[in-house]
């Protein structure tokens, strides 16, 4: 009816409690199939307790009144979080970098951008070719189309040109588009294979009245075929919406983000928005014990090895951060750069001809771990700097589950998802040849399988892979890498990257955990810290400015949630070197004991209550008749 509340009739076993949280989901006509829209995420659920029927018990007659929840409040906190897919798709289509070529007399128009979906699939029963044909000859591009081609989906937009960016559902004329806008449409589907996208535009006339809607300016149909890879370029006709002529041209951007199957994850705990309090400042050894192709000092590790991360561990860590990538057979490995070198043949010394320069995605796991392999600074450089591969933890590529299981589970892991991007002058870091959504999948399940109770937070500098990481599970958080403004490293296609302000916007509308952000500009200017921080994200940082004790020690004192660091034997400054994982699991087991103690003297003072007044009871009876029985024991029967 017209009520806000919700009412359910269940039951429930009496002597267990039962955890529960509430979720908004939608379910596919069709399939059946539940998508989960948002979802509770506080870290203790709620809870029906095992003493639901106390009164009862206890003889009151009173009828106990039925407490009301409020979806996403637990006692004034609230967290409503967005759901991840089960079995739906989301497609995003993303217009930026002015996508727009239209005709003079147009070009300072403001245009309304809006998508529809379109079904095609054909129902035998209720539609005949005639039928078809008449509707693919209507001149009308959306008015005319038949309840028949409606279609089970939910589409949401949102324009990172506005700070408190978050997704919305698109209005009737759906959403303008401004001059070094970025607007981001997702569109969730249960059969992208059937489901064509009707782009239309919308423009108000030079001669229009206050009241008056926008009109028809064009639009354009993308078919499923044209939409088969993971992410793509589209560059598509506008068509007039009245005279069905050319009027120019779009250029749109998309990501196709799939469900992880099969699904591993349920609605028993989510951290993809938590962060503790306490946890600040902490110390993040970068690639483990820091970068070893760099250090002129000669007293390093090879990075990014199961030693490397050991050592950081054993100097205090908190977390350690490194970078994963696939191998040929579809293995996540440990590895920073995209290239290696490998050896042709073994001889003492090396020359020119000796190496040959390889994509790392080109080789198995099993032949980066028995070729000899150099690293990129050593091969270009012709020169081995390690020579310590007979030593199993100082093995360059180890795998992902090998860390998991090797590793102290106290201390975190800041897995970076390495993912080759389009740079702004058009050249791609790297041509890698991977699904972007079998390659995040083959990293999930790993992970999802080996983390354990491991705190675990993924970044990427590619902003879709973060999309993708957060919209596959539930479980992790995700945090975007940027680059910012820098003098250091080219800026990227992808304008979400090359600055905080961008990124931050993208995080908060992505409903990421963070960002992870480039020193560099932070201490350009310092206030940037302030536009994550007032918007509840997280902020770490990276790069390497960060190798000083004294940047450490400011950069903490400006709020940042972690600073990732070489050499963290060296510069951090912990008097106890231990994880503050390690330092938190010791507290709550020691509260724990502490809630057993206590619940054991509770116990023990009630047994001797009721027993002092058994004893009561039967002496009571004693007295009152001498036909009672004699008791040899006050313990009672059970």
């Amino acid at each position: 009816g017209d009520s806000n509340i919700w009412r359910l009739e269940t039951e429930l076993p009496r002597d267990a409690s039962v955890k529960y949280r509430y979720l908004i989901c939608s379910v596919d006509p069709t399939s059946g199939n539940v998508h989960v829209r948002r979802f509770e995420t506080h870290i203790v659920p709620r809870q029906v307790p095992i003493d639901l029927a106390e009164e009862e018990a206890n003889g009151s007659k009173e009828k106990v009144q039925p407490k009301i929840d409020t979806l996403g409040d637990i006692d004034g906190n609230t967290k409503l979080d967005k759901g991840w897919l089960t079995t739906e798709t989301i497609m995003q289509f993303k217009f930026f970098d002015n996508p727009f070529s239209v005709k003079e007399r147009l070009k300072n128009r403001l245009l309304y951008v809006k998508i529809t979906t379109m079904n095609l699939r054909i129902n035998a029963e209720s539609q005949n070719v005639s039928s078809l044909q008449e509707e693919s000859l209507s001149n009308d591009t959306r008015e005319n189309g038949t309840e028949s081609m409606t279609t089970y989906s939910f589409t949401e937009v949102t324009s990172l040109r506005n700070p408190s960016a978050c997704y919305e559902q698109q209005s009737q004329f759906g959403c303008p588009y401004h001059k070094d806008d970025f607007l981001i449409y997702n569109v969730t589907v249960a059969e992208p294979e059937n489901v064509a996208y009707l782009v239309d535009l919308y423009t108000y006339s030079s001669k229009s009245k206050e009241d008056e809607p926008p009109y028809h300016l064009g639009y354009h149909y993308i078919l499923p075929n044209f939409l088969k890879k993971s992410e793509g370029i589209l560059e598509l006709p506008v068509t007039c919406a009245s005279k069905h002529r050319p009027l120019g041209m779009m250029r749109i951007e998309y990501l196709k983000v799939t469900p992880l199957l099969p699904s591993r994850c349920t609605l028993e705990r989510s951290y993809i928005r938590y962060w503790n309090k306490r946890w600040t400042g902490l110390d993040v050894g970068h690639r483990g014990s820091g970068t070893s192709f760099k250090a002129s000092d000669g007293n390093v590790i090879r990075e990014n090895t199961i030693a490397s991360l050991k050592k950081a561990v054993a100097h205090g860590a908190d977390m350690v951060e490194f970078d994963v990538q696939l191998s040929k057979d579809l293995v996540p490995v440990i590895y920073h750069d995209f290239d290696i070198y490998v050896s042709l043949k073994r001889k003492t010394t090396l020359e020119t001809n000796d190496m040959l320069e390889l994509p790392m995605r080109e080789l198995t796991v099993e032949q980066l771990r028995t070729l000899k392999v150099y690293h990129v600074v050593e091969g270009r450089n012709r020169e081995a700097k390690f020579f310590d591969e007979d030593l199993e933890e100082h093995q360059p590529f180890p795998q992902l589950a090998e860390a998991l299981d090797q590793i102290d589970p106290h201390c975190g892991f800041n897995i970076e998802i390495k993912w080759s991007q389009k740079l702004k002058n058009g050249r791609m870091e790297s041509d890698l040849n991977f699904d972007s959504n079998l390659y995040v999948d083959c990293i999930l399940r790993v992970v999802l399988e080996k983390a354990g109770q491991r705190r675990i937070v993924f970044s990427c500098f590619d902003a879709d892979i973060c999309t993708m990481l957060r919209l596959k599970q539930n479980l992790y958080p995700v945090m975007f890498l940027t680059l910012g403004v820098t003098s250091r490293y080219p800026s990227y296609h992808d304008p979400r990257c090359n600055s905080i302000e961008m990124a931050v916007r993208n995080a908060y509308a992505t409903e990421l955990l963070g960002i992870v952000a480039h020193t560099e500009d932070l201490l350009r200017d310092q206030t940037q810290v302030n536009l994550a921080t007032e918007r509840g994200l997280i902020i770490f940082c990276w790069g390497d400015d960060n190798n000083c004790k004294d940047t450490i020690k400011h950069l903490k004192s400006l709020g940042i949630h972690a600073i990732i660091y070489d050499k963290m034997d060296i510069f951090s400054d912990k008097a106890v070197k231990e994880s503050v994982f390690l330092v938190g699991a010791r507290d709550s087991q020691a509260a724990l004991l502490q809630q057993i103690n206590i619940e054991n003297r509770y116990e023990q003072t009630n047994q001797h209550d009721f027993l002092n007044d058994k004893d009561v009871r039967i002496s009571l009876n004693k007295s009152g008749s001498s036909a009672d029985p004699v008791l040899s024991t006050s313990t009672p029967s059970i």
